[in-house]
């Protein structure tokens, strides 16, 4: 909050004519305008209630709307002295004569007229021709600190039962990333419900961040179930994220020590290997969240909306963090990168803001980036320092085929198991992908059970072989050319 005020009073301090704040709670940026008191004549637009008086909520014209409002400020000896806070306009801004209107206004400030624009909204819309005039500004996420503050007041006022130190600091940082306004709600619907403040009551606040991040749109909370067992092979990629897991489960106590906040691993190499499930296993080992971040979901419509969303998508990770940050096909996220034309352009920008972060953040967000084709990703991400490690998934050996045959049959027929001739099925699966042994044993499964047949036999899965075509038979030649990039490339190993 602190920070927002700051920027707020430099910006108006130099006569930036449109100020653009991003957020959801305009009572809580209602009481930090107030706290400025930059103008005396202080103005509010909004769709319920029109023009007011911002600190009386007194009409200042009845039943006035959006145009008539700018209509009424347009010259500058109207314009001379306010400051405007308009609520509820994005859908008028797509509308270009209300923005040309706009542009008005602020070119008067531009030019010297003594007032300031302030947009309050939750989502951004910025018409071209306003861009020039516009500077975005986002309200900061609530520290650890001030999350106990407010739950301390909100408590206090309530007459709810005081709670320990130590569970008002445990609460605080479950709180991480909401906004007051969740939190009061949080504790009102927990008190509600059982009369006091409890631990259980913080499977709440875990449900109100999943619907945080639902509602966001452009960042997905993935349900994890897996674990290390899961992984057939990949030893050296395992023991790494165990040790990585010891340092995360344990910050304090490892930053005390000298040991710096784990940053990422780059998990790339061939389809089908296990590099989405490394991810999801991190999150096991770890006990944190797993995000999601879906390139597609971040790209707008409109002028700086994609960075914003970039921007807002790092923050949200952070405000909820310790967490995980998987982003999946990261050559894709970033293709175009260096290019021609408006959207390379927008992607160059928005990879520079993602190296900056990944260099510079010191956030428990862990990021585990995957990749197919790593050719294809910019040079200057697989720099040291932007990823604590990078590891390469290759087609897995004869003692790995055996592990995973062993999971996916003792997860689906595990009386079969003993069964059947593993050493047989790795002999005849060279070349096969982990998904490759995973579709196999599946078709097998499928296969006996609607022969009305009672078990799984070795034989039954040689079939389901035989009717497979492997990875490295439908991909031989960028099986190979992969395989000889990682090496000139020196990444390690993720088997041994």
């Amino acid at each position: 909050m602190q920070l927002l005020k700051n920027r707020l009073i430099r910006y108006l301090d130099a006569g930036f004519p449109i100020l653009y704040v991003n957020t959801f709670e305009e009572e809580k940026m209602d009481r930090l305008l107030r706290s400025l008191h930059y103008k005396e004549e202080m103005y509010e637009w909004n769709e319920s209630q029109g023009y007011i008086d911002f600190y009386t909520g007194t009409p200042i014209v009845e039943d006035c709307s959006f145009e008539m409002m700018l209509d009424l400020n347009k010259s500058v000896d109207l314009l001379d002295g306010k400051m405007l806070v308009l609520k509820d306009v994005t859908p008028y801004l797509e509308d270009a004569r209300i923005a040309a209107k706009i542009k008005g206004l602020a070119r008067q400030i531009h030019a010297g007229a003594d007032a300031a624009i302030l947009i309050v909204s939750e989502s951004i819309v910025i018409p071209r021709k306003l861009e020039k005039y516009i500077t975005i500004l986002e309200m900061d996420y609530l520290s650890v600190e001030e999350i106990a503050e407010v739950i301390e007041e909100f408590i206090a006022s309530s007459g709810i039962p005081p709670v320990s130190r130590d569970f008002l600091d445990e609460m605080a940082m479950a709180f991480k990333g909401l906004t007051e306004f969740e939190i009061c709600n949080l504790i009102a619907l927990a008190y509600a419900s059982s009369g006091k403040l409890a631990r259980k009551d913080l499977k709440l606040i875990f449900e109100q961040k999943q619907q945080m991040i639902r509602k966001a749109g452009i960042l997905e909370m993935v349900d994890v179930k897996e674990t290390i067992e899961d992984i057939g092979g990949l030893d050296n990629l395992k023991e790494w994220l165990i040790r990585k897991a010891r340092v995360f489960k344990n910050m304090n106590k490892a930053r005390r020590f000298g040991v710096d906040v784990p940053k990422g691993v780059l998990v790339a190499g061939m389809p089908g290997c296990g590099k989405s499930l490394s991810a999801k296993v991190a999150s096991g080992l770890f006990e944190v969240p797993l995000l999601r971040l879906d390139m597609g979901r971040i790209m707008g419509k409109y002028v700086g909306e994609s960075e914003c969303n970039l921007r807002k998508a790092i923050a949200l990770a952070e405000a909820i963090s310790p967490c995980i940050l998987w982003i999946d096909e990261l050559e894709k996220a970033f293709a175009g990168v260096g290019g021609d034309g408006g959207g390379a352009e927008v992607m160059t920008r928005l990879f520079g803001n993602f190296l900056t972060w990944m260099q510079e953040k010191t956030s428990a967000t862990f990021v585990v980036a995957t990749a197919n084709n790593i050719t294809k990703l910019p040079p200057e991400l697989l720099r040291k320092g932007r990823f604590d490690e990078l590891f390469y998934v290759g087609l897995p050996d004869e003692k790995e085929r055996a592990g995973i045959f062993d999971i996916h049959i003792r997860k689906r027929r595990p009386a079969d198991l003993k069964n059947i001739d593993i050493g047989k099925l790795v002999n005849l699966t060279k070349g096969y992908s982990g998904a490759d042994i995973e579709g196999v044993v599946k078709d097998a499964v499928e296969t006996v059970f609607t022969d009305e047949k009672d078990f799984v036999t070795t034989n039954d899965i040689v079939r389901a072989i035989e009717n497979t075509h492997s990875l490295s038979e439908l991909m031989k030649d960028s099986v190979e050319n992969m395989q000889k990039e990682y090496k000139e490339r020196k990444f390690k190993n993720a088997s041994k």
